[in-house]
């Protein structure tokens, strides 16, 4: 009997085995429509149940279970993500003054600041560190002290492109005989090169480089008609090469250019959202622990980890001024930390290592949209994923509090509803009573919050048995601070110098020197020092100062303190040591009796 195949019919034929260009489209069209966990159905399976490491209650992750997180807490391991990123092919299409004209249109389009924007060299393991800590369910990431996520006030600010606006919507997947009747449409070749070049790609996709070999040399002395295609073609090439990169490295698709078919519309679109629904798909496909690429515009993802974590990642150019996009404000590097040491860094992360108003210089020339505060689902095309501004409310300056359950992203074939709940973008922005109160500090949340989120989140990505330096008794337990000495002081000394900040200049001169004291014995390691030692140091006989360690935290202002004098830089020249004190023991390595050792020894040779 032959063999029954997938398709209902049966063939004695044999198999032949897929290429890897038909393996490569297989992927890609089964990335259109990727499964989304719906959290409205009744399932017999047990999801409800937690996962080692985390989460507890899986009432909010129910696919965590092919998280590759949940696989790396397990033992397995993945590679850094190879990056699809094409930021060096954007300077092989310049427009210079003998394109003018086509210059003209992009600026007016509101996409010319994606020509300087593109970062050349974006980092593996940081980048790769990020998305396993992508979370599908919520559109967020996942790091130990709470979510964070990229807004449309992070696209806006970094990018520099319109987030306002018609949604980008194609009513259903284009077919390749469709994008060969658009290509000679639009850019005006002729229908064997068209069909020659989608059969190459072997989809309804043209490559960058036959973009740029048959319009680059388009100039002002051309038509009409010429221009304009190569007006259309040279925003396709670019649109391919930054907000809309997929993961065949080498095209794009035909469907993006009915966006530019009416070139004086094409500033009416909401670049900026359909970006960032792009690229939350990218990051919720390459969560998958089979998935070995990352694409969408990783200059928007990296220029997001640089403004949050400057003093982590980050190295900025000191030319940058601020009427420039923010993704220019950085120099981007190649991190050579490794992904585990990344990991570690990141299971390390606490509140205040965060910069949550990145922006704040910023807004003298880009203000804060208050479109960044819609509660809904953005899309780009046949993508559809929820935004969720009440789970990153610090990101806004507010309180964050215990947000509700995440809404699954409806279907896309309701692209009318879901474009005319955009278009009425003001009736779905989060009140006021949600957004709740401005923060006394950067990253401050309810009292509760913590425990919540413990509870339904992964904090901790790298497992305590495989992380580097740690001990046998340290493996039997789950860190949830696992902050090391001087993270621990740093977080107390920035703890106690933000409620004398924030005390204002009500309180008195002793307690505000008295707390500088305080912070700066914590910094210097001293208590700890002379706890270790059991020898504490005595007080001054005019001073009853009480030890670090018996120390209110809140001192009454009735202590006073002496000002810290050590925190006084040394002056510039220091009088050398009286002839009674013994000098100081030579420092070990090659002294200078070893060298004339070498030396004598070498004349006997001769």
């Amino acid at each position: 009997m032959p063999p029954r195949t997938r398709g209902g019919y049966t063939s004695t034929a044999p198999r032949r085995r897929p290429t890897g260009s038909e393996r490569r489209r297989r992927v890609q069209l089964r990335e259109v429509e990727p499964e989304h966990p719906r959290h409205d159905r009744d399932e017999t399976e047990e999801v409800l149940e937690g996962t080692p490491g985390g989460p507890i209650d899986r009432c909010i992750l129910r696919s965590f279970h092919k998280h590759v997180a949940a696989k790396i807490w397990l033992g397995e391991d993945r590679a850094p993500l190879k990056l699809v990123n094409h930021g060096a092919k954007l300077q092989l299409w310049e427009l210079d003054v003998e394109r003018s004209r086509i210059y003209e249109t992009v600026q007016r389009s509101g996409l010319a600041p994606l020509i300087s924007c593109s970062h050349r060299v974006p980092s593996r393991p940081m980048l790769s560190a990020f998305c396993e800590r992508w979370q599908p369910e919520t559109t967020t990431f996942h790091l130990p002290f709470g979510e964070m996520t990229i807004t449309l006030d992070d696209v806006a600010s970094i990018l520099h492109i319109p987030i306002t606006g018609s949604m980008i919507s194609f009513s259903q997947p284009l077919q390749v005989d469709d994008a060969n009747a658009l290509l000679v449409e639009l850019l005006g070749t002729t229908d064997v090169k068209a069909s020659r070049e989608t059969e190459q790609c072997r989809s309804p996709s043209v490559r960058l480089q036959w973009l740029r070999e048959n319009f680059s040399t388009i100039t002002d002395v051309s038509s009409d008609d010429d221009i304009d295609f190569a007006t259309r073609a040279f925003l396709l090439h670019l649109v391919g090469c930054t907000l809309f990169v997929d993961k065949s490295a080498t095209s794009v698709g035909v469907v993006y250019l009915e966006l530019f078919r009416d070139l004086s519309m094409v500033g009416s679109y909401a670049w900026g959202a359909a970006c960032l629904a792009f690229m939350y798909r990218q990051l919720t496909t390459a969560t998958r622990f089979e998935v070995r690429q990352l694409g969408g515009y990783l200059t928007l993802l990296q220029a997001w980890i640089y403004e949050h974590f400057p003093e982590m990642f980050s190295s900025p150019d000191m030319a940058y001024i601020e009427s420039r996009p923010r993704a220019l404000r950085w120099r981007p590097h190649v991190i050579p930390d490794s992904l585990q040491s990344l990991r570690e860094r990141l299971d390390r992360l606490q509140s205040s290592d965060v910069c949550w108003e990145p922006y704040v210089d910023h807004r003298a020339e880009h203000p804060f949209p208050d479109i960044a505060w819609f509660s809904g689902c953005i899309k780009c095309g046949l993508v559809v994923e929820p935004y969720h501004p009440e789970r990153v409310l610090r990101q806004f300056g507010h309180i964050q509090t215990i947000p509700p359950r995440p809404f699954a992203p409806p279907r896309p074939d309701r692209s009318i509803l879901l474009d005319q709940y955009w278009e009425r973008w003001t009736d779905h922005v989060l009140i006021d009573q949600s957004r709740g109160r401005r923060c006394h500090y950067s990253g401050e949340s309810v009292a509760e919050y913590m425990a919540w989120y413990d509870r339904i989140s992964h904090r901790i990505v790298q497992p305590p048995h495989l992380r580097s330096g740690f001990t046998t008794d340290a493996r039997s337990s789950l860190p949830s601070h696992t902050a090391s000495t001087s993270d621990s002081r740093n977080a107390r000394a920035l703890r106690l110098l933000r409620h004398v900040i924030s005390g204002g200049r009500q309180q008195s001169g002793d307690y505000f020197w008295g707390a500088l004291n305080e912070a700066h014995s914590i910094l210097a390691g001293s208590d700890e020092t002379s706890a270790s030692h059991n020898t504490p140091s005595p007080a001054p006989a005019s001073h009853s100062t009480p030890s670090p360690a018996t120390r209110p935290f809140f001192c009454p202002p009735t202590f006073v303190y002496p000002p810290p004098a050590s925190v006084d830089p040394p002056p510039a020249s220091v009088d050398p040591p009286p002839a009674s004190v013994a000098p100081p023991a030579p420092v070990a390595g090659p002294t200078a009796s070893t060298t004339v050792y070498v030396r004598s020894k070498r004349k006997k040779k001769t």
